[in-house]
């Protein structure tokens, strides 16, 4: 049997993660890996749906109850149309967030509702990433690059700073909880820079 390798890139809204994603991605293309880059909310055209759903719109638009239920059922098609499948073929998949942002976006900061999305988790998904990088930067100035991106997907960010601080630090605490998992990177500096230090992270790991 072959047997894949599932990645993951969290942190706060224009920390970086997005590029870093595609970065690592290219880079282990190079290597001559197999690498599938995905995304979340999203990666298969039912959360490609669901995706315009909960990244439109007014802030008040889903409560975070709703939001939850909305991002584990586009997550639960996502694991079963893309990310599955891949691993089972033996690629390595790279997805631009997964479970860790719903613990933190409706887990943490928006309600007390981590219990509800881990027992969803535990229920309908049963799978983390092998390794993820949580790309840890300036919550201001990643709120500032986050708002001038051209994009109508901007809900989560038009919540402002405190959210987005809060959202580090729920980063970090679910980082440090899970250190076989999980390896902080420091996102400051060119992308280059960022880069290097996830590929050194990953040849050690």
């Amino acid at each position: 049997m072959t047997c894949g390798l599932f990645i993951s890139f969290e942190g706060i809204d224009g920390s970086g993660k997005s590029t870093q994603a595609r970065v690592l991605a290219d880079a282990l293309r190079g290597r001559g890996h197999d690498v599938v880059l995905t995304r979340e909310p999203g990666g298969s055209p039912g959360a490609e749906e669901i995706r315009r759903l909960v990244l439109t719109g007014a802030t008040d638009r889903w409560s975070a109850e709703t939001e939850t239920l909305l991002f584990t059922a586009a997550r639960r098609d996502h694991l079963e149309k893309t990310i599955l499948p891949a691993l089972a073929a033996g690629q390595i998949v790279i997805t631009d967030r997964f479970a860790d942002s719903t613990r933190a976006y409706q887990g943490a900061t928006r309600g007390d509702l981590r219990g509800i999305v881990d027992a969803l988790h535990a229920l309908m998904i049963g799978r983390e990433p092998d390794l993820t990088f949580v790309i840890d930067a300036d919550p201001a100035a990643s709120l500032t690059r986050g708002l001038a991106r051209s994009t109508d997907e901007l809900r989560f960010e038009e919540f402002g700073l405190p959210l987005q601080q809060k959202m580090r630090a729920v980063y970090l605490d679910i980082a440090h909880a899970q250190p076989q998992r999980c390896i902080v990177i420091d996102g400051a500096g060119t992308i280059d820079a960022v880069a290097a230090r996830i590929l050194t992270a990953f040849d050690a790991r």
